[in-house]
């Protein structure tokens, strides 16, 4: 009776954390195919009695969603595969290639995930709206370095250096699975004579694919709903992230509930990519999860 009773409110609790979790994408999904009466009818509560795909068709329009969703798309990919490869090269010599000052640079790479993005927002405009080499470009140009500003280049810099967004937690991450690696694989590799790089993809990336999986959602998420960098140094590029909070405002419906069911319509869409995303790899992002070193 007693494991009965423990099935019921177990059942109980996780139905309702689920449904608190889900309301709101079930709130925004009901409103998205309703007609305008059904918002002003008390008896419509989830389901719509005027079923209608006008309020995607404004939403796309306000949004500009074809050139935006490509844009998106565009920048979030770019830069999880250049941070997926710069964070393991980073990790792998933090986990693998002992020298002197390794313990501080690797603190030093984990404190940046505490570092407030904002407290940086000055010297990074500033940083690409005059881009400069060690001053070599100004040296032989005369100028005051490149203007990178509106255009993919800082986004590519940033995460080919290791300093894309959460880049500390990747390294993080990618350093305690190759920590967890047999030594052995990586001596016998040494002993067939391949080098560092080669042991690197050869051994290291083959075995760390959980890890990849996770740091690649991650980032990809993580840039995918990134309002702050790109609303920093895009400004004629539109991005989804960015066109979203203006919607109420580009909205040329006067009617302000009509404008709120476009706005909750244009969320819909915004998040409807990475619901997809997640509805086919949530079997392997679990199990990165769980062969990683984020609980050991």
């Amino acid at each position: 009776m007693q494991h009965w009773a423990w099935i019921l409110v177990r059942a109980t609790l996780v139905t309702g954390l689920c449904f608190v979790i889900l309301y709101p994408l079930f709130f925004k999904i009901s409103i998205s195919f309703k007609a305008r009466a059904d918002m002003l009818d008390p008896t419509v509560l989830w389901i719509p009695k005027h079923f209608t795909l006008d309020n995607f068709r404004f939403a796309a329009e306000t949004l500009n969603y074809a050139d935006t969703f490509v844009n998106s798309l565009f920048i979030s990919l770019l830069t999880t595969v250049l941070q997926v490869i710069s964070c393991s090269l980073a990790a792998f010599g933090f986990a693998r290639l002992r020298f002197k000052g390794s313990g501080i640079l690797f603190a030093l790479a984990v404190f940046t995930i505490v570092v407030p993005s904002q407290t940086l927002m000055i010297p990074t405009y500033l940083n690409y709206r005059f881009f400069d080499i060690a001053g070599l470009i100004g040296l032989f140009t005369g100028t005051n370095g490149v203007n990178l500003l509106d255009s993919y280049w800082p986004f590519i810099l940033q995460s080919a250096t290791g300093m894309g967004i959460k880049s500390g937690l990747f390294i993080f991450i990618f350093r305690q699975f190759f920590r967890g690696i047999p030594k052995e694989l990586e001596e016998a590799a040494y002993i067939d004579g391949c080098g560092v790089f080669q042991t690197f993809y050869r051994i290291m990336l083959p075995n760390a694919v959980p890890a990849i999986i996770t740091v690649f959602l991650f980032s990809f998420v993580w840039m995918w709903n990134d309002n702050y960098y790109v609303s920093l140094l895009l400004t004629r590029i539109k991005v989804l992230s960015t066109m979203l909070p203006t919607m109420w405002t580009a909205t040329q419906f006067e009617d302000g509930l009509y404008a709120y069911m476009i706005k909750n319509t244009g969320e819909l869409l915004f998040i409807a990519p990475i619901i997809i995303l997640y509805m086919f790899v949530q079997r392997y992002f679990v199990e990165s999860i769980e062969r990683t070193g984020l609980v050991g």
